[in-house]
């Protein structure tokens, strides 16, 4: 099974490797969220939705069913 970015825990990082599901909004695309880009869970609101994320230095936040159709690799700690 791939990871997706709702598997994420607070801190961990991952590589978008697919965001080509139809349900996944043009704007969220719009604003970096692209096969390559790094990506980490920043924080989670206190019903697990939503998740507020760092994508390649832009922060925004996602609810936690649009995060589980965005693909990812994770990246361990450095």
């Amino acid at each position: 099974m791939q990871d997706t970015l709702a598997h994420l825990k607070r801190g961990e990082r991952g590589i978008i490797t697919d965001v080509s599901s139809p349900n996944i909004p043009l704007k969220l695309l719009e604003m970096g969220c692209l096969p390559g880009n790094l990506v980490e869970l920043l924080q989670v609101a206190p019903f697990q939705d939503p998740m507020y994320l760092n994508i390649n230095g832009s922060h925004l936040a996602i609810r936690k069913e649009t995060a589980s159709l965005i693909l990812i690799e994770k990246v361990a700690h450095e």
